[in-house]
């Protein structure tokens, strides 16, 4: 999510901790700082914003001269962009400073604890207990890595960690557990980053740390321990690619990079929200669970890709808590006078926090009394200041101008806000929620294999890019999954691409199929909602009857569309409602390719931009 660097060796650490963070750049960030170990202390600097803030704050007051020094560029979650929650963070007697990327699910009651023994807590930020739990494990250790081992053993959730301690001048120790973390090994030198690109310009022979995994950075070496202190094995290689593809994690676009972060950024996105007995618990919805109990409508309201992960919010909502729910255009939303009061919930989705027409469908809502929660991937932007409530998603930075990690992760916000409506409303026993708990925690593992299955995909596309169009058609959830797929190739392949629910064909569309027309079709579960199945069967049969070449997208097992499947594409089993998240998927992945294949820019396509903030 964030951008972390380490060094320790002969160059000036501020120097090369700086330049670090500038490769970073690229990845998103609130606010920037840095530590260096010199003179037997530690001095520190941190600004929110962007890095050339922190450049001026350095150049006004120069930190002392260090070979030793960690830096981090923050994406803010716990707390928001200010100088105060910037990292690193500092333990009171100020001689350890520690950053951190992820999500420490316990932080709350690990902040108790060092209250009640004593210690000054002044930031927001669930980093900062790490400070002083390191502080006092090296008090009684005096060993910087055997007290990051003791300290990771306490910690719930995903992290990477880097710190240093003034006593130790010629050391920086860092961590691992579900948040990348690689060294680099230079002469004389060591480098440790949350990316290669950091220390790319220094040296491309790299070790990547696995799991649970504990590493002491010295001049001469490293060494690397398990969390239990034995010794582990790690990964040696050589990077060769460029700066530029560096930043790109080795892929030759950022939308490839971020299709592949998905399963990541899905498991992400549920840290910190389920507590031990496996109920939701949404610390950011602030909105009263009494007030939420006399909801009687929701409304969601969202543009473009978010529009989609809405329309499947409404499946989720509607079934998962029997509340009436719209979906809205914002766009078009307050324009057509809505009907709303103080018992309707409106729930508004964007990625950036700034789209400007989703911000007027808000300030609309407020105004005629109603609540609105927020889902943002974008901490304190515009639209999570101005509602009642926000759930981040936790896809981080994402380049690319077309959504994708975004989109899952705005999917996993909505049925995580539609269980919750469930649980506070009573409508779904504790039983129900736990089990589609587990089955959401079960999704990044499925999608990581549909990621390792699509070739096939990209070969498909390739064959494809002289068309000038293709249908895609879907029932229930799976009719937004084929408006997606359709805005993908619109969006990056700019060919004329329409999604439509497959029972309107006959009312219309089915006019433009003719000979060779490629129609992708997005097919439920048979061992859900069979007569959804049997539907779609049928419209299969209706559009090959006409000469289209059918793409069929189906789970694993179902047997009843091969006849009918000019291509078919296998997605692992899940849930009906949970389908989308592995559907799209190869949505996202044959637009991509077939862009690609036309000579496209998929990064940034023409006319459009990431943050839409005109209305």
């Amino acid at each position: 999510m964030c951008g972390i660097v380490g060094y320790v060796g002969a160059q000036s650490a501020q120097d090369v901790v700086v330049a670090g963070l500038k490769r970073l750049e690229y990845r998103g960030y609130d606010s920037a700082g840095v530590a260096v170990l010199a003179d037997g202390g530690l001095a520190a600097a941190r600004k929110a914003g962007k890095l050339l803030n922190l450049e001026k704050e350095l150049k006004d007051r120069p930190l002392p001269g260090g070979n030793t020094g960690i830096g981090h560029t923050r994406w803010a979650t716990h707390g928001g962009p200010t100088d105060a929650n910037a990292h690193p963070h500092l333990d009171n007697a100020g001689r350890v400073a520690v950053v951190h990327n992820g999500i420490i699910e316990n932080f709350a009651g690990l902040r108790e604890e060092l209250a009640g023994r004593g210690h000054d807590l002044t930031s927001e930020t669930d980093t900062e207990v790490v400070a002083h739990l390191l502080a006092e494990a090296y008090s009684s250790s005096g060993d910087p890595a055997e007290a990051m081992r003791q300290v990771c053993r306490q910690l719930e959730g995903a992290f990477t960690l880097v710190a240093v301690h003034a006593d130790e001048p010629d050391v920086v120790v860092g961590a691992r557990r579900n948040s990348p973390l690689v060294v680099g090994v230079g002469e004389g030198e060591m480098f440790l980053a949350s990316d290669v690109a950091a220390f790319i310009a220094h040296t491309r022979d790299a070790i990547e740390l696995g799991q649970d995994q504990v590493v002491e950075l010295r001049r001469e070496g490293v060494t690397v321990t398990g969390f239990d202190g034995r010794p582990a094995d790690v990964r040696e290689y050589h990077v060769d690619w460029d700066a530029s593809a560096a930043e790109k994690g080795g892929y030759a676009s950022f939308m490839l990079k971020e299709i592949a972060d998905q399963p990541k950024a899905v498991a992400d996105t549920l840290l910190g929200r389920i507590d031990g007995s496996g109920a939701l618990h949404l610390d950011e919805v602030r909105i009263p669970p009494s007030v939420l109990r006399e909801v009687d409508k929701v409304v969601v309201v969202a543009c473009g890709t978010a529009f989609h992960a809405g329309m499947i919010a409404k499946y989720a909502i509607e079934h998962w808590t029997r509340l009436p729910c719209e979906t809205e255009l914002a766009s078009e939303f307050r324009y057509r006078d809505p009907i709303l009061d103080q018992r309707t919930l409106v729930v508004a989705i964007s990625q950036s926090g700034e789209t400007m027409d989703t911000l007027m469908a808000v300030r609309h809502a407020r105004e005629q009394g109603a609540k609105v929660l927020a889902i943002c991937n974008t901490n304190e932007s515009t639209i999570p200041r101005e509602s009642d409530a926000v759930l981040y998603t936790h896809a981080g930075p994402e380049v690319a101008v077309a959504s994708t990690k975004a989109f899952l992760t705005q999917l996993v916000a909505c049925y995580l806000v539609a269980l919750y409506l469930g649980q506070v409303r009573g409508t779904k026993w504790g039983d129900e929620i736990r089990t589609v708990v587990r089955q959401l925690s079960e999704m990044s593992g499925a999608v990581e294999r549909v990621l390792g299955t699509m070739e096939p995909v990209r070969e498909l596309a390739r064959s494809l890019a002289s068309h000038d169009t293709v249908l895609f058609v879907g029932r229930h959830v799976g009719y937004p999954v084929a408006m997606e797929g359709a805005l993908k190739l619109k969006e990056l392949a700019y060919m004329h691409a329409e999604g439509f629910a497959a029972g309107e064909l006959k009312h219309g569309p089915i006019a433009l199929i003719d000979e060779g027309l490629p129609v992708v079709v997005i097919a439920p579960s048979p061992r859900g909602r069979s007569v959804l199945h049997d539907k779609i069967v049928s419209n299969i049969q209706e559009i090959r009857a006409r000469g289209a070449r059918t793409v069929v997208i189906a789970e694993e097992g179902d047997e009843e569309v091969v006849p009918y499947a000019d291509h078919l594409i296998r997605i692992p089993a899940t849930p009906t409602l949970l389908q989308p998240l592995v559907a799209t998927v190869p949505l996202q992945v044959f637009a991509c390719e077939l862009a690609t294949a036309r000579g496209n820019e998929v990064d940034q396509p023409r006319n459009l931009a990431k943050s839409v903030t005109v209305e």
